[in-house]
């Protein structure tokens, strides 16, 4: 069996579904990456826009100058089911909606411990120590691009990274490796062909025509990203979405024929389906002690709290007035009584009205805007 080979299979038994190798050339889509980058699509994440990172991402080598061969791995995670219930704001339950890949650990904290144990069986078959760098979701350097050249599929109008016997609902990583490998032929195909579903189904409205996505409207932009208030022209379309988003490839029909919803990877049920009133109440202790471990801890509590508030006024159920009005008078953060002041005014009512004209002790401007919005003033 050759090294490569021999890589695969440890690859396969270390939990990855997916593997490919690819040479540190320039990515053959970094022109449409540097137009998205000038037309601004990438909202707030500056991280994107600085010299180095365009650099890198033009330029895998500048990583390592070592390297000669670049491993790409998929790490699948938990499928949600396809039924179309909420995909199109009917569902008005009081409950929250979470990425599925957000339903179990981390994987931040999961792959790299299997991303460095695949070098070490490298390292010891070749008796050798390998220079390397590895990540996943984590370096200047455009993922489904080296996925698309490793041979693992194609990036599909929803610019997520389809495989055709898998579908997308797995995670991408790399290892930047200084030994050469034999590359796999690059995937060629669009097997998106004339469906357009995930477009025709995303809410907001964020695909654009050259398999990119206006990062500033997309919901898992929204939710996660972005620190600050969400633009009040959107916040309807979010439905009750408290963190990322899994729309487009709900809809998309590779999933709903590939993807293994036998993974569930032990999802929690209150993470699957957090109820959005418990949700609001939590303090920055029981916020910390619920997600340690997963990644809805990224948004932090302010974030997700905006999130869950914008959510409840999306229900436009009376049921969250209580404490939406709580919010709105004792969280210490401006951003979660800014939205929850929104939300109230969202569900209306009289009782919402006199909630709201009792904020009289609010001081931060873009509370008492909030607030001023919401009663129509």
């Amino acid at each position: 069996m050759s090294l490569k080979n021999e890589i695969a299979a440890e690859a396969r038994r270390l939990g990855f579904n997916l593997f490919g190798v690819t040479s540190p050339d320039t990515p053959p889509h970094y022109a449409v990456y540097e137009d998205w980058i000038e037309q601004g699509r990438h909202g707030e994440m500056g991280y994107l826009d600085t010299e180095r990172a365009r650099q890198r991402r033009k330029n895998p080598s500048l990583i390592l100058p070592e390297c000669q061969s670049i491993l790409v791995l998929g790490w699948p995670h938990t499928v949600p089911s396809f039924s179309r219930e909420g995909l199109e704001g009917e569902d008005q339950r009081l409950t929250g909606r979470i990425a599925s890949y957000a339903w179990g650990e981390d994987y931040h904290d999961v792959i790299p411990a299997r991303l460095q144990e695949l070098v070490a069986f490298i390292e010891e078959r070749r008796g050798e120590t390998i220079p390397n760098r590895w990540y996943t979701d984590t370096g200047p350097i455009l993922e489904r691009d080296l996925a698309q050249q490793a041979g693992l599929g194609w990036i599909g109008k929803n610019t997520c990274l389809i495989n055709p016997g898998q579908g997308s609902f797995f995670l991408l990583a790399e290892i930047f490796l200084g030994i050469k490998l034999e590359p796999d032929t690059p995937f060629s195909a669009d097997r998106c062909g004339t469906c357009t579903r995930c477009i025709e189904a995303c809410p907001t409205d964020c695909i654009q025509a050259n398999r990119t996505i206006d990062a500033s409207q997309c919901i898992s932009y929204l939710t996660i990203e972005l620190k600050g208030a969400i633009p009040r022209d959107i916040r309807t379309n979010l439905g009750n979405w408290v963190f990322g988003c899994d729309i487009c490839q709900q809809v998309c029909p590779w999933n709903q024929r590939f993807a293994d919803q036998g993974n569930s990877n032990q999802a929690d049920i209150s993470l699957k389906e957090p109820d959005l009133i418990s949700e609001l109440t939590y303090t920055p202790e029981e916020f910390n002690r619920k997600f340690k471990g997963n990644p809805v801890k990224r948004a932090k509590r302010r974030g997700y709290l905006r999130n869950v508030a914008v959510a409840l006024g999306n229900s436009k159920s009376a049921a969250g007035i209580p404490q939406l009005t709580k919010s709105l008078a004792e969280d210490p953060e401006p951003l979660v009584r800014g939205h929850a002041a929104w939300a109230l005014g969202r569900i209306g009512g009289e009782q919402v009205k006199q909630a709201l004209e009792k904020a009289t002790l609010e001081e931060d401007p873009f509370v008492v805007e909030e607030i001023r919005f919401a009663l129509g003033e």
